[in-house]
């Protein structure tokens, strides 16, 4: 992801805040949109596995160019396409509907752990002179912060409050009960000592 070789500053600076829009809140947007699509079944891959491949990726993009002068054939050409790729990787556990889905907990740990590590090569570039472009980064990547917050919130939210269908049943249940109450039998006078000793003695002392 160099946009500093041929480019100055600012115009620079906006294209890494535009990269780091683009992998924190445009990717998410799309997977979350379309969180049912049969892609993301296939490209679908364990939390383990995807996390560390954007994070190495991302190193990749953002530091080869301004920092280890490594910049690759074609340079945003070809870095772009390919962050873009495990970004979608990266947000299919955490957004998706597949069978790597991860529970409220994985995903707090997931986000919250994801989004300082993929600042630290913004903390590269700038330390290497570039600080417009790297704090420009660091700014687009606001989102993934805020989404890790987000998840947080909504998985305590629903922790201190269960399920609203579960209360009614609770209420509803006394009610059904009362409203279908078990009949019971009036004693017999078989099982009734009294009556049965009247029957008895009405049958050997007949009058």
């Amino acid at each position: 992801m160099d946009h500093s070789t041929h480019m100055s500053p600012l115009p620079s600076a906006v294209a890494m805040g535009i990269a780091g829009f683009l992998l924190a809140a445009v990717v998410p947007g799309l997977v979350l949109l379309l969180r049912r699509a049969p892609l993301w079944e296939r490209v679908s891959l364990p939390a383990g596995a995807a996390f560390p491949l954007l994070v190495l990726t991302h190193a990749w993009a953002v530091l080869a160019g301004p920092v280890a002068g490594l910049r690759p054939p074609g340079g945003a050409f070809v870095t772009e396409p390919v962050l873009v790729a495990a970004a979608v990787v990266f947000w299919v556990p955490a957004v998706g509907r597949t069978r790597h889905r991860l529970g409220d907990p994985g995903r707090c740990l997931y986000l919250f752990l994801a989004a300082p590590l993929l600042d630290l090569p913004a903390l590269g570039v700038i330390a290497a002179g570039h600080s417009l472009e790297g704090l420009a980064m660091i700014t687009g990547m606001l989102p993934l912060a805020l989404a890790a917050a987000t998840v947080t919130w909504s998985w305590a939210t629903k922790e201190d409050h269960p399920p609203h269908r579960t209360l009614l049943q609770g209420r509803e249940e006394p009610r059904t009960q009362q409203q279908h109450p078990v009949p019971t039998r009036p004693p017999s006078a078989a099982t009734h000592p009294g009556a049965r000793g009247t029957a008895h003695r009405a049958t050997t002392h007949p009058h």
